[in-house]
């Protein structure tokens, strides 16, 4: 197959499928949403409706993009009927509380919408009579982080300190169960469904406005003329550019289309292994960038734990795949900062220039 690096093969691959996106009015879903519409994709979208007022759905007018349905995955039944009625080619499951912090505070809720709304999802798939592949996106905090150097690969052993990360570890066991119970291989000619896992994270880009992230941070004291306030500076994470995890979504999709028996397994989706920033080279990138700005180590802070040190192994994305990430990380913070200068006059537009640019090679 070749690679998804143009809008050219992404329509060959999805253009006129039917594509069942949930979280489609989040800061991924809609990125999603653009280059599935470039693609010629039929997409129906399921998600709660976005909370922040300059949300990146709004501002890309996501509703002229697809058939959006305003609804919690925690609504089997709604969901059910909405899939079923779809008829879907493809699910990628993207709904989710994925915010570490606030699942500390709300952790039942996030329990809830993560593992009950990916296996509400799943379950779909049973009374779903046609083929169909199905991508649950998780995170690269479903492993057991021992906060090593080594990076983490896909047959590592799953876990997650603070609930938002159990909570995805979780519905890894749960598309685990739901392959082997209800979908294995050897019977595909008797189901016709394959399911898949995708582990990404720390994802920036243009239109994150999540509260305690950094890249929204760092805009919302831009916009404000104050100091940003880091809070763990030294921590080191797999930094992406969101189109890179999407562009690996899709690819692994096609894939599962040609193959839906061979990739019916979960793969990491993140940077090159030498390329790593924490949290504070992070920011002083982004400002030099920017051209202004300043910021401050938070003082005397107490808050849950978070992980100071996450690495993923994409070696077999690179070789089933044939995936690689497009930007290492200055470059993702480039492109970045350059969505939040030049949005303002027409963000559909900028946000299509970017995918444009990106698929093209």
């Amino acid at each position: 197959m070749e690679k998804l690096v143009t809008l050219d093969a992404l329509k060959k691959h999805y253009g006129g499928k039917r594509v069942f996106l949930t979280g489609h009015t989040g800061f991924k879903g809609s990125w999603l949403l653009v280059i599935l519409k470039k693609a010629g994709a039929v997409v129906k979208g399921y998600s709660l409706a976005p909370e922040d007022s300059a949300n990146m759905y709004d501002l890309i007018n996501g509703d002229t993009l697809c058939e959006s349905v305003l609804a919690d995955v925690r609504d089997r039944g709604r969901l059910h009927k909405e899939i079923i009625d779809f008829q879907p080619d493809y699910i990628i499951h993207m709904a989710a509380q994925a915010l570490v912090l606030e699942s500390y505070e709300k952790p039942a809720e996030t329990y809830e919408t993560n593992l009950m709304g990916t296996v509400n999802a799943l379950d779909a798939l049973r009374y779903l009579e046609k083929p169909c592949k199905f991508i649950a996106v998780t995170t690269d905090k479903v492993y057991e982080n021992l906060e090593r150097l080594e990076p983490y690969s896909e047959s590592e052993r799953l876990g997650g300190h603070d609930p938002y990360s159990n909570s995805k570890a979780c519905c890894e066991l749960a598309v685990s169960s739901y392959r082997n119970s209800f979908f294995p291989a050897g019977e595909y000619h008797k189901h016709y469904k394959s399911i898949a896992a995708a582990r990404s994270g720390n994802v920036i880009g243009g239109g994150d406005r999540n509260e305690n992230r950094i890249i929204p941070d760092l805009v919302r004291a831009m916009e404000n003329n104050e100091p940003l306030i880091v809070r763990n500076p030294g921590a080191v994470r797999p930094w992406q550019h969101v189109l890179d995890p999407l562009a690996g979504y899709l690819q692994l999709g096609a894939k599962m289309n040609e193959d839906p028996v061979s990739f019916a397994d979960a793969y990491n989706f993140g940077p090159e292994q030498e390329d790593t920033l924490n949290v504070e080279e992070l920011v002083q990138t982004a400002l030099r960038i920017w051209g202004k700005g300043t910021y401050e180590a938070a003082q005397n802070v107490t808050q849950p734990h978070e992980a100071n040190l996450l690495r993923l192994s994409i070696a077999k994305a690179k070789a089933e795949l044939d995936w690689s990430p497009k930007f290492n990380s200055a470059q993702a913070i480039e492109q970045t900062i350059a969505w939040y200068k030049n949005y303002k006059e027409n963000p559909l537009h900028y946000t299509d220039l970017q995918v444009e640019a990106f698929f093209s090679g």
